[in-house]
């Protein structure tokens, strides 16, 4: 006889209830963020008119002819309020609202079917960043991958990308509703590339030097990146440094001791060079997330200006 067919696939009324409620939270939690992120572009115009008319005010200066409509209204909203309701509109206070309260929880892993070289990347990765978990890619999408790593409540999903066995892609996807931060990498130098007999990476909370993030793309960015390691301690000698030249940010790790009065830096590795090129609002899975800032053709011809 022939074998039975095969079951057909579950439909929404044999999923458990437990993960059909689950879906609707993470459904109506979305909606609300997003609803949140509406109100920052307004908001933050509404605290442009306020300021400047404060300063004008201040100073004895005349009111803005844009303003003189509305300077009573705002005139009585600044009446009411203080130092701490007076204060420009960030969306990172939602989005990292537990950032220095709460560990990060990072998961790395990388493109289907890496080579060694991708794959050893992706270790050091791992050791690079305190609490950090790598897993093998296989054949998970990325949905699957958000997916779980929200039910396991992950904050950051780190995913590292190849071109002829060289890592050139890295992607920062901040859970559970983003940013996502996409960067290029090049001239990286695996810890064992750099010398022989390379010293053990030390796994203890870092010190973070960021340097040459100026512009408010540029914090934007520093954001996204120091809110992947944990606060550190004083007595910690290792540091890890970002430094910003001309959009381009290097990337070097060094642990440090004291010889009298100098300071002795040694490299751990891995090093790199990174290059942003696109920030969403979103997560990596959602085709549909509005950019934040994408780096375009217009943008390099202005050579001299700088965006981070």
């Amino acid at each position: 006889p022939s074998p039975p067919p095969p079951p057909p696939p579950p439909t929404p009324l044999h999923l458990p209830l437990i993960h059909i409620m689950s879906v609707r939270r993470h459904t109506r939690l979305r909606k609300e963020y997003q609803y949140r992120r509406s109100l920052s572009g307004p908001a933050a115009e509404q605290y442009e008119k306020k300021r400047k008319l404060k300063e004008a005010l201040r100073d004895g200066k005349p009111i803005p002819t844009e303003l003189m409509t509305v300077a009573h209204a705002l005139e009585e909203e600044l009446n009411m309020e203080d130092t701490e309701t007076f204060r420009k509109p960030n969306t990172i206070d939602d989005e990292y609202a537990k950032a220095g309260v709460e560990d990060p929880k990072i998961m790395i892993t990388t493109s289907r079917k890496p080579s060694p070289r991708l794959t050893q990347f992706a270790k050091e990765l791992r050791i690079l960043i305190p609490g950090a978990e790598r897993m093998n890619r296989g054949g998970h999408v990325l949905k699957e991958l958000v997916e779980a790593s929200r039910r396991h409540g992950l904050t950051d999903l780190i995913l590292v990308h190849e071109t002829r066995g060289q890592p050139d892609g890295l992607v920062i996807s901040h859970l559970p509703y983003g940013p996502t931060a996409y960067f290029n990498l090049a001239n990286v130098v695996m810890r064992h590339d750099i010398r022989d007999g390379v010293d053990n990476m030390s796994t203890v909370n870092p010190h973070l030097i960021f340097d040459g993030f100026s512009t408010q793309l540029g914090k934007r960015v520093e954001s996204i990146l120091k809110y992947l390691f944990p606060p550190s301690k004083n007595e910690n000698q290792r540091v890890l440094t970002f430094s910003n030249n001309d959009d381009f940010i290097s990337f070097r790790h060094h642990t440090w001791e004291m010889d009298g009065k100098h300071v002795n830096l040694n490299e751990v590795g891995p090093r790199w060079e990174m290059s942003l090129f696109k920030i969403k609002l979103g997560t990596i899975e959602m085709a549909e997330a509005e950019n934040e800032w994408v780096l375009n053709s217009f943008t390099n011809t202005a050579r001299k200006r700088t965006q981070i």
